[in-house]
């Protein structure tokens, strides 16, 4: 059996009306009602996507976002009924693969789903790097027949930059995405494994290399 959908929602008939249109696409779903119960649910249970509600009783939904994504790359879909968190949630800068606001369709829930599975359980392309690959499944990185052996912290820097090509990262952003303890690391750290990233990077038959630098920024994957 395939991992459950996730959803984190206070409101009961909303979180069951979202199950049932997810089970009658194929879907398995669990549902937790408070945002203090997400981790110690994933401590024991594996999930495939998790819908998660900005308003929730226990921990609020960017908290348990930040906290969830400093553990795992599990995809998230935020939902907001808040308007003024709209531009906050376009940034992304959490993490988060997308975000709905309420009130919207049972049907456009699916949709959102399954375009986010699509786009993440298949192999990452980068626009101009037509053979890097990035399977996060297999925890692999390939270009041209080969290989790469990346640290899990590379890995996870690569992936989280490839999952939003052209989006710039700030060296904070990337700190809360690859560390999953509470660690104080300095922005060299960053600096430090984005060059070795760019330097193995260099290993594989691109035409160029895909991380650049944002000058006072940050950085991106192009």
């Amino acid at each position: 059996m395939n991992a459950p959908i996730l959803i984190v929602e206070d409101e009961v008939k909303l979180a069951e009306l979202m199950r049932d249109y997810l089970n009658q696409v194929g879907y398995e779903v669990a549902i937790l009602h408070r945002g203090d119960e997400v981790l110690p649910w994933l401590e024991s249970n594996q999930a495939r996507l998790m819908l998660l509600d900005l308003m929730l009783p226990g921990l609020d939904g960017l908290s348990v976002c930040r906290q969830v994504l400093r553990r795992s790359n599990l995809p998230i879909i935020m939902v907001t009924a808040r308007v003024e968190e709209v531009d906050r949630l376009l940034g992304l800068e959490l993490g988060a693969d997308d975000y709905i606001c309420k009130p919207f369709s049972p049907r456009e829930v699916c949709a959102r789903v399954n375009a986010v599975l699509r786009r993440l359980e298949n192999p990452v392309e980068s626009p101009t790097q037509d053979k890097l690959e990035i399977d996060e499944g297999k925890h692999e990185v390939r270009a041209g027949g080969q290989s790469l052996e990346l640290t899990a912290v590379e890995f996870r820097l690569l992936a989280t930059m490839a999952r939003r090509p052209g989006q710039v990262f700030s060296r904070n952003q990337l700190m809360d995405t690859i560390y999953t303890d509470q660690r104080h690391v300095s922005e060299r750290t960053i600096d430090s494994h984005i060059k070795k990233l760019r330097k193995k990077l260099e290993q594989l038959p691109l035409t160029e290399n895909p991380i650049r630098s944002i000058y006072g920024v940050g950085y991106k994957f192009d």
